[in-house]
């Protein structure tokens, strides 16, 4: 399954392993934004940032993120709506560990 161009990560447990394997695929599904929801949400972000960025040699990977520390799912999905650069469908909601 392809992820969508707009992306709502939930991390009920907050960080995992998994993580990496994930914003792999993101770039590879040419996901355009990333806005993570859920517990240590704020942390997760900057991890997708490292990883989206690596070494910096590769100026093709990018990912445009956010984090919303006590906000809903619903929240994130409507504050997706508005990223025009990512495009105009829905946000694709996904749980991180699930």
């Amino acid at each position: 399954m392809k992820y969508a161009p707009k992306v709502v990560l939930h991390c009920p447990h907050g960080f995992q392993v998994a993580l990496r394997a994930m914003v792999e695929r993101f770039i590879a599904d040419d996901v355009k934004f990333v806005g993570v929801v859920g517990t240590d949400c704020s942390r997760v972000e900057d991890i997708i940032d490292e990883l989206v960025v690596g070494d910096g040699t590769d100026p093709t990977r990018f990912v445009l993120t956010s984090s919303h520390p006590g906000e809903s799912i619903a929240d994130v999905v409507a504050f997706a709506r508005l990223i025009s650069d990512a495009g105009d469908g829905e946000a694709q909601v996904v749980e991180l560990g699930a």
